[in-house]
């Protein structure tokens, strides 16, 4: 069975996007040059693509946390903006919020 592996974002900026993505989240990045950077090493490789000769259209990711109070707290101190406040669904809870590049990010606890 296939299965997604990797996430591309278009941004204006890496240097715009990169302090919410470490600081709400606790990632590091890998650079590819100053128009390209990515998260690697978890289930999910997430790039940002700041090229605009070839832009990425939009997506919704959605991020697992094991803590999704603490997440949100973590997420706003780091710049982002809260799109969708925490609401409940069948098998767990889960917000949205929205990056300083303007991409609408789902944030998740599961049930299990």
């Amino acid at each position: 069975m296939a299965k997604l592996n990797y996430v591309e974002l278009s941004v204006e900026s890496i240097v715009t996007v990169r302090p919410f993505y470490e600081n709400a989240f606790g990632w590091t990045f890998t650079e590819y040059g100053p128009d390209y950077a990515a998260i690697e090493g978890g289930a999910t490789t997430v790039g940002f693509n700041a090229d605009t000769t070839q832009p990425t259209p939009p997506v919704l990711p959605l991020i697992e946390v094991t803590d999704l109070e603490a997440a949100l707290a973590s997420a706003t101190a780091a710049g982002g903006t809260l799109r969708v406040p925490i609401f409940a669904y069948p098998g767990g809870r889960r917000f949205h919020i929205v990056d300083p590049a303007g991409h609408e990010i789902g944030v998740y606890q599961s049930e299990h």
